[in-house]
């Protein structure tokens, strides 16, 4: 086994995990101080609900697949709930969710501009007596938003229950056909009116499930991605445009799949590409292999090690975009199985988008501390200068700036007392959800988020405290509350 390399340059870790930052600049926080700093970065007070709430404009179209309004600016979709932010109780039964909005301007996201959508806004068949939720509740679980007719403004793809699928004679069977419906996008969001299902090939007869979204031949429309619901070892390309009135796709096409995981690289409207999709085996709580498709029109596709983590990102600064996959803590834990060979854990390997060999690294384990528990990786240029660093997200919250000697450990917090009783401190961590360019300045924002249901934040389509940050720095661009956004 070749020897494991340390990364010879800055690290953030979040969690109890460390990472690399492949040739960051220090940033902010750097000076050399191996004190921790504040919690809550320049402002020591918890996000509080904003004051006031306008309109977004209407925008005239983008390529931004996240602007929704098309105004030239890059939006937040989260889910909200009617629950108190406050409520004592665990117990969600009368409340609802929702599909919020914080829209962005030029000085980034602001969350006194902003909507929310209920199921009907979207315009999708209504749910049956079978199907979990409330009748009105919709969240950002499954749901794809991206320009599928080439208009200039997102689309969004939400799953729905279809009916019963038959078997081989015919009879009907307890198994539910997983159809997609597009709500077709407008200046104003999403269309009100009645959404549009797919259509599928004839042989994706059970319906599609874990759809992402990409340009994988690389001609400007956006396309979409999906594993059959049969498990029948497909994966689906519908090719766009998509037609507004037939759902019919322009072609589609397969690769190989498991049913498993599946993970396409960010749409880049600055820097048109065609996008690389993973293919991900199935795992019984271990770390398991996948195939990266670098071209998806070519049909060939590269083995990867076992790494249940990844991330998309150009980590070597040539330009081409390359694929980080590692470990990312989970065990199997039935005899036998709780641990990995010695060249996946507590390690991650860099594979270069020019095709080259891959570079093991291994991931630093902190001092005082079990080196990391279930995590994901998360690609960032805080610094503006097109390489990207790697963010490795695990249990316990925090980040932690690594350059050289200097350290600086930034973390985001939820409140101290909730319905009047005290908040544990690992329900207190906040997570990080994503990482874009919100303000356009070329530098990477992180959002975190934070709610009681999971456990401590530790679900996006359950969080109420928000913060976006300049990289990782203790600095916030802003911070809210939204949980009265949906009243």
């Amino acid at each position: 086994m070749k020897p494991r390399r340390r990364f010879p340059f800055v690290v953030f870790a979040v969690g109890t995990a460390l990472a690399l930052v492949a040739g960051c600049g220090g940033g902010e926080g750097t000076s050399g101080s191996k004190s921790p700093s504040s919690a809550h970065g320049s402002a020591s007070d918890l996000p509080q609900a904003p004051r006031q709430s306008r309109a977004p404009a209407a925008g005239k179209g983008s390529k931004d697949p996240d602007d929704i309004n098309g105004d030239g600016h890059k939006d937040l979709l989260m889910t909200v709930s009617t629950l108190p932010v406050d409520a004592a109780s665990s117990d969600q039964s009368g409340s609802h969710e929702r599909i919020g909005v914080v829209f962005g301007s030029a000085h980034g996201l602001d969350p006194t501009t902003r909507a929310v959508y209920e199921r009907g806004d979207f315009g999708l068949p209504p749910r049956d007596t079978q199907s979990a939720g409330s009748a009105r509740s919709i969240s950002t679980s499954g749901l794809v938003n991206g320009d599928l007719d080439g208009d200039g403004f997102p689309d969004f793809v939400s799953l729905v229950q279809g009916g019963n699928i038959p078997d081989a004679y015919g009879n009907s069977t307890t198994a539910r056909r997983l159809d997609q419906y597009v709500t077709w996008g407008s200046p104003a969001g999403p269309d009100g009116g009645k959404a549009t299902r797919i259509r599928l090939p004839a042989e994706a007869k059970d319906g599609l499930s874990l759809v992402v979204r990409g340009d994988f031949d690389g001609d400007g429309h956006l396309d979409l991605a999906a594993n059959d619901a049969g498990m029948r070892g497909k994966v689906w390309l519908l090719y766009g445009p998509i037609d507004r009135s037939t759902g019919a796709p322009a072609r589609t096409a397969t690769l190989p799949g498991h049913g498993a995981g599946l993970y396409a690289d960010a749409v880049d409207p600055e820097h048109p590409r065609r996008t690389g999709l993973l293919v991900s085996s199935g795992d019984d709580g271990e770390q398991a292999d996948g195939v990266w498709y670098a071209d998806v029109r070519t049909g060939r596709g590269r083995t990867l090690r076992k790494g249940n983590a990844h991330a998309f990102g150009d980590f070597d600064g040539d330009g081409r975009r390359d694929l980080a996959v590692g470990d990312d803590g989970n065990r199997n834990d039935e005899p036998g199985y709780e641990s990995e060979a010695p060249e996946v854990d507590g390690s991650l390997a860099v594979y270069p988008g020019d095709g080259g060999a891959p570079v093991t690294y291994e991931v630093p384990e902190p001092e005082g501390r079990p080196r990391y528990g279930l995590g994901f990786y998360l690609a960032a240029d805080p610094d503006g200068d097109g390489r990207d660093g790697l963010l490795v997200t695990g249990g316990g919250g925090g980040v932690t700036l690594i350059d050289g000697d200097a350290r600086t450990r930034v973390q985001r917090q939820g409140p101290a007392r909730r319905g009047g009783k005290k908040v544990s401190a690992t329900r207190r961590a906040a997570h990080v959800v994503t990482v874009a360019d919100f303000d356009g300045d070329g530098k990477d924002e992180v959002v975190w988020a934070w709610g009681w249901f999971g456990g401590g934040g530790d679900r996006s389509d359950e969080a109420t405290h928000w913060w976006v940050a300049r990289g990782v720095s203790t600095r916030d661009t802003t911070s809210f509350v939204t949980s009265g956004f949906a009243r």
